[in-house]
């Protein structure tokens, strides 16, 4: 990783539906390591990822380009009728002090700040609402039964295992290294 200082004009250009963001959390997932990977274009322009594909990388060895993830930030400026400046929103930014995001529909609103904003990266974000779709949505076991979690240490995988728990189930859980287990 390169850190690389620049400037920028700290608002949205002219007639762009785009948002300013200052990004206040940033969140280092495992998912991320796919966007070192092999990656194609889908018909809208966006990237997928798949194990041997043969097209180039989103990212080139010697590019300097900030990684995206999951994060918090608060508008600054805005193109977008959805965005006003001053809005905290949760989604996918850049791993910079500030993200020009041209495409906002993969951001979202923050309306309850009655909690700490960095719980929009964990619990309130990706890694909570997947883990609580695979429980209770896909899932759904009773009170009693077992829930083998293959990935237990993970962001999504620890939370699997808390919210069976609270179900009353009986949680097992696994991990890739003898480290990654608690004693």
């Amino acid at each position: 990783m390169y850190i690389k200082p620049s400037t920028l004009k700290l608002q949205v250009p002219q007639g762009s539906n785009a948002i300013l963001v200052k990004n206040l959390y940033l969140s280092c997932d495992p998912t991320m390591q796919f966007q070192m990977r092999k990656a194609q274009k889908n018909h809208s322009g966006y990237y997928y990822y798949t194990p041997g594909s043969k097209v180039e990388s989103f990212y080139e060895v010697g590019q300097i380009k900030p990684i995206n993830g999951f994060g918090v930030g608060k508008v600054l400026d805005s193109g977008n009728p959805n965005f006003r400046a001053g809005d905290l929103v949760w989604g996918t930014i850049g791993w910079e002090e500030y993200s020009l995001i041209e495409r906002p529909h993969w951001l979202y609103k923050i309306h309850h700040t009655d909690v700490p904003l960095s719980y929009y990266t964990g619990i309130l974000g990706m890694p909570g609402i997947t883990a609580y779709a695979s429980i209770y949505e896909v899932g759904s076991p009773k009170k009693g039964e077992c829930v083998f979690i293959s990935a237990a240490s993970g962001a999504v995988g620890q939370l699997v295992g808390q919210f069976a728990k609270l179900l009353g189930c009986y949680v097992v859980g696994s991990a890739d290294t003898q480290e990654k287990v608690l004693p």
